[in-house]
């Protein structure tokens, strides 16, 4: 089999169905990155393979099953509020289940080694969703149904790597215990949400030193983001030599977004990626998939999925941000 050298892209205009009115988390997000994808040509001959939504036996990998049963009832019922921030109308469940499909979809083909990366731009995002419910914008974690999708599989060592403006605090609550997973995680903290991810916080049990917390202040940059890849996340991920790596990709760390008070630009959050491609590369494989989580700034999230892409294709970065780091060092 030859292994596509392109991203596949794991999108659809169903991930639209999931209207949430005016909140800041609403189809717009999907429209903004389909037209930076068109505007840039980076759809032209890309793969975009199709998929299916995750089952129920699926989700409950992660999820207790009465939250999805209770879910289920709700979106039957006509559906509302979850809580102040999380919405869920008649078709969100759907939506959610076919973003969590996507994922299992990309990392499915990239196991396979149809395709050496892949990105799955679904939502609604996935990261906040706790075993036992949804918060945060999130119904279903779908970073973590892909995770235990690959170790369903067979695969021993998975990484996830976070870097949303918020704490990924579903997605550690469902591999806390867990020694199979690497969770790590880089995100504004204090007086922020989700509250959680101390660096204190590493695991429990079976899953102690598996938790990676860089809780960060308001403004920090690409150049603070970047020493936390190289100097918190590079070792202990290469040490743990995942058989695959997750990116939980959210993009509200953008210094032009409304929720979150950091300064990351484009060329920041490719030259995350290209420390991801690097970190898989220490570890003898190119076996990277992205998962959308945030990002509402709708045209900043468009040019940063498009400068990720780019960079998952084999493209090197621009080397300013490098050039930053070594004057200040």
């Amino acid at each position: 089999m030859t292994t596509s050298p392109q991203t596949a892209l794991f999108r659809s205009p169903a991930f639209l169905n999931h209207d949430t009115g005016e909140h800041v988390e609403c189809p717009d997000r999907i429209r903004a990155i389909d037209a930076e994808l068109e505007r840039s040509g980076l759809l032209i001959e890309r793969p975009q393979p199709t998929f299916s939504p995750a089952s129920i036996d699926d989700a409950e990998r992660v999820h207790d099953p009465g939250y999805l049963h209770a879910l289920n009832t709700f979106v039957s019922q006509g559906g509302g509020w979850i809580d102040g921030d999380t919405f869920c109308g008649m078709d969100s469940l759907d939506t959610a289940l076919l973003a969590a499909g996507a994922a299992m979809a990309a990392v499915d083909s990239v196991l396979d080694g149809t395709y050496q990366r892949a990105f799955s731009l679904g939502r609604p995002p996935g990261h906040h969703a706790v075993r036992s419910r949804g918060m945060g914008f999130c119904l279903i974690n779908n970073v973590a149904v892909a995770a235990a999708k690959a170790l369903a599989r067979g695969i021993k060592r998975v990484a996830i790597v976070d870097w949303d403006v918020h704490h990924g605090n579903g997605t550690q609550d469902i591999f806390y215990g867990s020694d199979e997973v690497l969770f790590c995680s880089v995100h504004q903290y204090g007086r922020f949400y989700p509250g959680s991810g101390a660096a204190s916080e590493r695991g429990q049990g079976e899953g102690r030193g598996y938790t990676i917390n860089a809780p960060l202040p308001p403004g920090a940059g690409d150049r603070v983001y970047l020493q936390v890849f190289d100097e918190v996340f590079h070792l202990p991920l290469v040490e743990f030599n995942p058989e695959l790596i997750l990116i939980s990709a959210g993009f509200d760390a953008h210094d032009e977004d409304p929720l979150g008070s950091m300064s990351v630009t484009d060329r920041g959050f490719a030259q995350l990626a290209y420390r991801v491609v690097e970190m898989a590369a220490e570890c003898g494989h190119d076996r990277v998939v992205a998962v959308l989580e945030g990002g509402y700034d709708p045209q900043a999230l468009g040019r940063s999925v498009a400068a990720v892409i780019r960079v998952l294709d084999g493209e090197r970065p621009p080397r300013r941000v490098e050039q930053a780091i070594a004057e200040a060092n």
